[in-house]
């Protein structure tokens, strides 16, 4: 398991890690969640980093990893495609989906479906909200939703 974590991690930075060569494009930071629907234990709250890159000019990836403090430490694995629709210079919302892995109740990969909006503070910063459904293969727990914020630093 600590292998795992520590090669989702560094596959993780290093893919951040040469982003800034174009700027607008790749962006990072910091993210907070709540898992809910989550069976028997309730909401679980979440920690992690995320990384964005964008492809064409409404399309993005969103790859992150996220450490899941529920009794013993777990983690979650997901890359979300988003396209961006542009309400206002500064404000933009989003529909996503994407790929996830977890062990929130034993190890399960599924589906991603949700949206969001982000909004920015300053030329390189930006604040985000949004939420997932993440539909998994575990016979044994519900299908959470995830409810998240974050900020995101643009090279």
């Amino acid at each position: 398991m600590k292998k795992f974590f520590l090669t989702a991690l560094v596959a993780l930075f290093a893919v951040t890690a040469v982003s800034a060569q174009n700027k607008g494009d790749w962006g990072v930071g910091p993210k907070i969640g709540i898992y809910t629907n989550t069976g028997a234990e309730g909401a679980v709250f979440g920690i992690g980093a995320s990384g964005r890159y964008t492809f064409l000019d409404n399309w993005r990836v969103e790859p992150s990893l996220m450490a899941i403090c529920k009794k013993y430490c777990s983690v979650d694995i997901s890359a979300d495609v988003q396209y961006l629709f542009n309400i206002a210079p500064d404000w933009h919302i989003y529909p996503q989906a994407g790929l996830s892995a977890n062990d929130i109740g034993g190890w399960s990969c599924g589906i991603n479906l949700g949206g969001g909006a982000d909004f920015s503070i300053t030329r390189n910063w930006d604040v985000s909200a949004g939420f997932k459904w993440m539909i998994q293969t575990a016979e044994y727990h519900k299908n959470p939703i995830l409810i998240n914020i974050g900020a995101t630093y643009k090279f």
